[in-house]
């Protein structure tokens, strides 16, 4: 098992700024530099998001291909800067080692135990297995228990559990009614355990309005459980995940209903969350709560941009009830928006990009810009970008780099620090005005640490960088 604090894959970043500043933790800093507030997305490369609260942590999974990475963290919108590890890589040679898709991890009877798709090379082999922990680290050991299977033995992918007050377990997947890739429909099956399920599937939807036959094939799949006292609800993605109208629709049942019985199921006639002007492809989503408890959050992956397909990232936003007991999802915020934190978390300190010392860059008037100003306009080799972070301790720090690449290419960034480790970073273009965010893992010496950028062209500008300390892994804070 491979463990470390952050993804190296987050390392890039973007700053068409140079800015020098001081930032100082514990109880020092400047008031005038917290940030109530952060923008989408929390995760710059993702898809199929999965997020669990318990214990006071967040533990967080996604689609990586060829294993299980978890990540560990105490704030809900810095899972990018939380503890990670792989915890389960196929051995050679196993019959599901490849196109791992959509993992889940849940706290079920005092275990965890992780649900996930994979396949032998072959799409039309894919099926679900599980994985159960060996002690109660959700980031440590996992032995596998193999496939999870109804008698059908049919194409699955994206199974969940719903759990009902009784204690009584059901599992909900995404699958084939035949053996040809034609059309995918909403299962469910009883549990006799977290690993084995006990009887016949039963089909609870399938494509049937406009809105989930775009795409071929036909899909309806992510189921997500969504309870409150007057409703089950499924959440599920419909359409072509590849598409623009990539959406989330509904399902829902009473609290005492049989959800065995299909006619218990109601389908709501309109999608729940759909693309709007700038939004594109919202879907497959998880449901957590804010560290107070206070407010509930949907964390979803979306296209980067019109057109992009599987090229996708990770968001969040929180959400309300109607009174019957089903969500009121709103609309998914654009990347332009200010989200304010989920309630329970500690302000941000945020570099202001405008407020910064730099060479041969100007500073532009911005509307979407967190303090009404970007800095751009990168000159060529002379041009860099340096800013200082007095840190108090030493530790693995994020800078959250908020940028809009305006060019029809990566941008190339050669990031310094402290004049010695040196990485070379690409960050996305953002065709139609799409900002994006990069999570740079620095690790920092205690006291003045200096950081440079170099590279970039004039198609680069950043807003402001919000400069995330390292967070307490230990149980009792």
């Amino acid at each position: 098992m491979r463990k470390w604090r952050m993804i190296g894959g987050a390392v890039v970043a973007a700053a068409a700024v140079a800015v020098f500043a001081f930032v100082r933790f514990g109880n020092g800093g400047s008031p005038d530099m917290k940030a109530d507030h952060f923008y989408n997305p929390v995760v710059e490369n993702g898809a199929d998001p999965w997020v669990i609260q318990q214990d006071g942590f967040y533990y967080y999974t996604h689609t990586v291909g060829n294993a299980i990475q978890i990540w560990k963290s105490r704030s809900l919108s810095e899972i990018s800067s939380g503890e990670t590890a792989t915890v389960w890589t196929p051995p050679d040679g196993s019959p599901n080692s490849f196109d791992i898709w959509a993992p889940e991890i849940h706290w079920i009877n005092g275990k965890w135990y992780i649900y996930y798709a994979a396949d032998n090379g072959q799409n039309e082999t894919h099926r679900m297995f599980v994985l159960e922990s060996v002690t109660d680290d959700a980031l440590g050991e996992y032995k596998d228990l193999g496939q999870i299977t109804d008698p059908s033995n049919k194409w699955a992918i994206d199974g969940t559990v719903l759990q009902k007050p009784d204690g009584s377990l059901y599992f909900i997947w995404s699958g084939w009614e035949g053996d040809t890739n034609v059309s995918q429909h909403l299962y469910i099956a009883p549990m006799s355990s977290p690993s084995k399920i006990s009887g016949d599937r039963v089909e609870i939807s399938r494509p049937e309005h406009d809105w989930e036959l775009i795409g071929q094939p036909t899909i309806n799949e992510g189921p997500q459980v969504l309870m409150s006292d007057k409703k089950i609800n499924i959440i599920y993605s419909a359409s072509g995940s590849w598409t623009d109208d990539y959406t989330l629709g509904m399902l829902s049942a009473d609290p005492d209903a049989n959800v065995l019985d299909a006619a218990s199921w109601k389908k709501h006639p309109l999608p729940v969350f759909a693309k709007t002007d700038d939004v594109f492809g919202p879907g497959h989503c998880s449901f957590v709560k804010s560290p107070d408890g206070k407010e509930d959050w949907i964390v979803y992956h979306a296209a980067k941009t019109s057109g992009s397909g599987w090229d996708r990232n990770v968001r969040m936003q929180p959400f309300k009830w109607n009174d019957d007991g089903t969500p009121d999802f709103g609309s998914p915020l654009s990347t332009k928006t200010a989200v304010p934190l989920p309630s329970g978390e500690d302000g941000r300190k945020r570099l202001e990009a405008e407020n910064a010392v730099y060479g041969g860059m100007k500073v532009s008037d911005m509307a979407e810009a967190s303090g009404g100003k970007a800095v751009g306009g990168w000159t060529g080799g002379d041009s860099y970008v340096e800013f200082q972070i007095e840190a108090e301790k030493k530790g693995l720090y994020v800078l959250a780099l908020r940028y809009l690449n305006e060019g029809a290419v990566e941008q190339n960034l050669r990031v310094t620090i402290n004049g010695k480790l040196k990485i070379d970073a690409k960050l996305d273009n953002g065709f139609n005005g799409q900002w994006s965010n990069e999570f740079i893992p620095v690790a920092l010496q205690e006291g003045s640490n200096t950081i440079r950028f170099t590279g970039g062209d004039e198609w680069l500008s950043l807003d402001a960088v919000d400069v995330l300390p390292p967070q307490n892994m230990e149980k009792d804070r």
